[in-house]
């Protein structure tokens, strides 16, 4: 769906990028369009899944996260997805990813604190499955966003 977006769509998502609760009439006036363009634009880009939802973006730091942690595993053959689906599940874990190279999958998780680490690299990067692990502690963060609209098109 993405080449069906016109600048007007790209509009639209990049208000919502910015404030998510922007109203139609707010999106409406900025944009110099109808609120019902507005309202069949956004309706049609929930149905075609280029907008999946609407959500709160918590500071991990403020609500108790402080620590982030970035994991490399290695699953044996035939098992990626069963022991990909169980580390999901973990609340800790915000994302999961099969990639290329030295490890099969990358997971990306929050701790409350060192004994929640100890937790997490224990129960969860140790699951029956994996053959070897590696973990990493993010000292600082420099970036970290959520997905946006392509620069170019």
């Amino acid at each position: 769906m993405n080449n069906q977006l016109d600048s007007i769509d790209k509009d639209i998502l990049r208000i919502l990028e910015a404030d998510s609760r922007t109203s139609q009439r707010e999106i409406s006036r900025k944009l110099n369009i109808a609120q019902g363009t507005v309202t069949n634009r956004i309706r049609k880009m929930e149905n075609g899944g280029i907008i999946r939802g609407y959500s709160v973006d918590l500071g991990a730091e403020e609500i108790g996260w402080t620590m982030t942690v970035i994991a490399g595993l290695r699953i044996e053959k035939g098992r990626m997805i069963e022991v990909q689906e169980k580390i999901s599940s973990d609340s800790r874990v915000f994302a999961v990813y099969d990639v290329t190279g030295e490890y099969d999958s990358m997971v990306l998780a929050r701790v409350t604190d060192r004994e929640d680490l100890n937790d997490l690299t224990k129960t969860v990067f140790t699951l029956d499955g994996i053959t070897r692990s590696f973990t990493q502690v993010v000292l600082n963060t420099v970036k970290e966003s959520g997905i946006q609209l392509p620069e170019s098109n």
